[in-house]
């Protein structure tokens, strides 16, 4: 059967198990979109306000639920858009492909009308930034980037699509159905290795990363750190991958990291990281573990040997997928219990807090939601000061879910809660937002009213750009330049989009303005009215000031 290539796209693509597509639209995939008109139902076009919205869209859309999540946008202006996305999904380790419109190969290094050259602008972005050259390649490259982007460190990958090559026709069949792939298991001596040093071990951590867990291999790993008695930490906004009700879990390594997690990473003299890659969030800016060789006796396991060593010289590496590690483990045992009785301790002491000097107290607000939040809740953020609150003050057990950027991008809050109601329309959807951060890709409320994928947006609006007043009033005291915000009514716009919506002007209103968002058909913004002096959690925005004054 003859096929233009758009419609061999759309066909290999349904064929892998893809089912749901996030983009903005171009004269330059023109065949593709025609494609689409065939596949509704199966294959869905999500019609998205902006790229960068889009591809946030995918990005968290890979990392929720393992399959990549695909993005399709125009060329030149469109690429550059959605180059947000694929950053974030590479830091997030998040599987993602990024169809990209080009110029027609005839026009190709003229520059031509929004001609980029794709392979220069995101090979250092992506996993692989590759060009169609050949309609009948279609189905080979596609094959090959679904594949590069859920194995090893899972990641985006970039496709540029000729608009010739869309359109001219071809006699290849498109791909059959889709692949299996089994990640490497680890070698009997290299788990006999390294349960031999944790049994050896006076103070051993775990820190757990990745997006990529399957429920099996996320309930083996806290099986065995239960049955050993050996503290877990995840890194830098991956909380959720380990159930925090567990005696053994102890809190998060990401920014703002809580001194007695400070102290976890110092102290131990064993560290068993499993698919973590080692950012800077997690390690202190680098400074909680010595490079190239810690102090701390490291065993490294990861699903892709180019991030073995990479950083940290480790005792032991193990090439292994995180599942298949998790599963081989049996439990050792040592006489660390006080260690690990200690950090728990400490974890559940983070959650109390002073009173806040704000009309809407966040750390009370977090309290109510911790006690009455669905248990399969998804959480998104995007970053901001506010993000404190879902990664520090919530708790995630086996079913909740939190989609956060390790890339600390503004805006990507509301796209991730779309596309997570776009995957899972039966669960709760929590977005929470600043009010800086909101209005990055505020637009995106038109993608989740168009699509039926409303979430709760809790909407943290203190007037400023948080995280950069903080600095600056510690580093400038007094001198506040470019960080002030001038708002819209920020009610009437989501109520213009279909949102219910209303102003929260209280702590003691919180509950009762949830419980109505809960109910809601159609999504809700709660406007909460947060005071600039608490910006943190334990430090007003005067002692900041005081303290930069040196006072």
């Amino acid at each position: 059967m003859t096929q233009n290539g758009g419609q061999l796209l759309v066909e290999s693509l349904r064929a892998l198990g893809a089912t749901k597509a996030f983009g903005v639209p171009g004269e330059s995939y023109l065949a593709v979109l025609d494609a689409l008109y065939d596949t509704q139902g199966s294959l869905d076009f999500i019609l998205c306000r902006n790229e960068g919205g889009a591809a946030f869209m995918a990005a968290a859309y890979g990392k929720l639920t393992g399959s990549p999540g695909i993005c399709m946008v125009t060329r030149g202006p469109g690429a550059t858009n959605a180059s947000i996305g694929v950053h974030t999904a590479m830091q997030d380790s998040a599987p993602m492909i990024l169809f990209v419109g080009q110029v027609g190969t005839d026009m190709k290094g003229r520059e031509a009308f929004q001609e980029l050259d794709y392979r220069a602008v995101f090979g250092t972005m992506a996993k692989w930034a590759v060009e169609i050259d050949e309609t009948a390649r279609i189905p080979e490259i596609l094959a090959r980037a679904w594949a590069l982007a859920t194995t090893g460190r899972p990641g985006p990958v970039v496709i540029a699509l000729p608009e010739d090559m869309l359109s001219a026709l071809s006699d290849a069949q498109p791909l059959k159905g889709p692949m299996t792939y089994h990640a490497p298991q680890p070698a009997a001596e290299a788990i006999r290795a390294a349960q031999t040093m944790l049994d050896g071990a006076e103070r051993p951590l775990i820190l757990m990363g990745g997006c990529n867990w399957s429920p099996e291999g996320a309930t083996a790993l806290q099986g065995f750190a239960e049955a050993s008695d050996i503290p877990v930490v995840a890194a830098f906004r991956y909380q959720d991958q380990f159930d925090n009700h567990s005696a053994v879990f102890c809190g998060e390594a990401g920014v703002g990291m809580p001194a007695h997690v400070q102290r976890l990473m110092r102290e131990a003299d064993v560290i068993l990281a499993v698919n973590a890659r080692f950012g800077e969030m997690t390690t202190g800016g680098y400074t909680l573990l010595d490079v190239p060789q810690p102090r701390q006796k490291l065993i490294h396991v990861h699903g892709s040997d180019l991030e073995i060593g990479k950083i940290y010289q480790p005792a032991i590496g193990i090439h292994a997928g995180p599942d298949q590690f998790a599963q081989a483990l049996s439990p050792v045992k040592g006489g660390w219990a006080e260690w690990r009785r200690e950090a728990r301790a400490a974890y559940e002491g983070s959650f109390d807090l002073p009173s806040l000097p704000s009309p809407v107290d966040m750390g009370q607000v977090s309290a109510w939601l911790r006690a009455n939040l669905p248990p399969d809740v998804i959480v998104t953020n995007g970053a901001g000061n506010f993000t404190v609150w879902p990664n520090k003050f919530l708790t995630y057990g086996p079913e909740a879910r939190l989609l956060a950027p390790q890339s600390g991008a503004m805006g990507y809050g509301l796209p991730a809660a779309v596309a997570a109601r776009v995957a899972c329309p039966d669960r709760t959807v929590v977005c929470f937002a600043g009010d800086g951060d909101f209005q990055m890709n505020c637009p995106e409320m038109g993608t989740a009213m168009q699509a039926g994928a409303q979430p709760i947006i809790l909407l943290l609006n203190n007037g400023i750009y948080g995280t950069i007043r903080a600095h600056q009033e510690q580093h400038y005291p007094a001198r506040v330049s470019g960080t002030t915000l001038k708002n819209p009514d920020f009610v009437a716009l989501a109520q213009s989009y279909g949102f219910h919506a209303e102003k929260v002007a209280e702590t003691a209103d919180f509950p009762a303005a949830f419980q109505r968002a809960m109910a809601s058909d159609t999504g809700a913004l709660l406007d909460l009215a947060i005071s600039p002096e608490a910006i943190t959690p334990r430090r007003t925005l005067a002692q900041i000031r005081q303290a930069g004054q040196g006072g």
